[in-house]
């Protein structure tokens, strides 16, 4: 048989092996060697949490839609013979595959993160203590404003948008300049002071921020 034909059968069983997967509504795939069903547009994280299996995260509450902007969450995939590293929270899951959790590619991506957010935020003590978790002490990148402890992941935008429903909060600016503030940057007199914002943000920063959003 051709390598040509060889292929194409290989990749007739793998379709059919989706297919059946799917059969009932649910699909089937594995997390760390673990057999799991998920219903259609459930997330790895979703099906992970459902079975007990743990994935750490960020910038993900259930109460809010997922971004994937922390990355903290990323698993590995492995398909085929192939394996890529993706957001556990916006990926969608996909019957047959193998997804780990906690492989050598994943942890090295996580502390690799963990550094960044040592940088990024290391007036957090909430970053400090999972970075720890990791082995991760110190970072090899410049420390910038040692007070900060903001992870600009957003939570407490879409928190206030999507539960609240007021927008007293907002994302300034771009890239390395990004910041939590109000709307135009003047104290909003939309926030109504529930408390979701402070409830909601993973580092603690908003806890130094939420007198800055909010108008007296």
């Amino acid at each position: 048989m051709s390598a040509k034909k060889t292929k194409k059968a290989k990749e007739a069983k793998e379709t059919k092996k989706v297919n059946k997967e799917k059969d009932d509504g649910l699909i089937r795939f594995k997390i760390n060697g673990q057999a799991v069903q998920a219903r259609e547009g459930w997330t790895i994280l979703e099906t992970a949490r459902q079975n007990g299996i743990k994935i750490p995260t960020l910038c993900f509450h259930p109460a809010v839609a997922a971004i994937g902007s922390c990355r903290l969450c990323v698993v590995e995939i492995q398909q085929n013979g192939r394996s890529r590293v993706a957001a556990s929270c916006i990926t969608p899951v996909q019957g047959g595959v193998e997804v780990l959790t906690d492989s050598e590619e994943v942890q090295n991506v996580r502390r690799w993160i963990l550094e960044m957010l040592l940088a990024n935020c290391p007036a957090s003590r909430q970053i400090r203590k999972l970075a720890k978790e990791y082995g991760v002490t110190s970072t090899r990148f410049k420390v910038d404003h040692p007070d900060d402890a903001c992870l600009r992941c957003g939570l407490c935008v879409r928190a206030c948008d999507e539960v609240v429903g007021v927008r007293a909060i907002s994302l300034g600016n771009r890239g390395v300049f990004k910041e939590v503030t109000a709307p135009y940057h003047q104290r909003s007199m939309d926030c109504i002071r529930c408390g979701t914002c402070l409830y909601i943000c993973p580092t603690g920063a908003m806890e130094q921020l939420f007198l800055q959003v909010s108008a007296p």
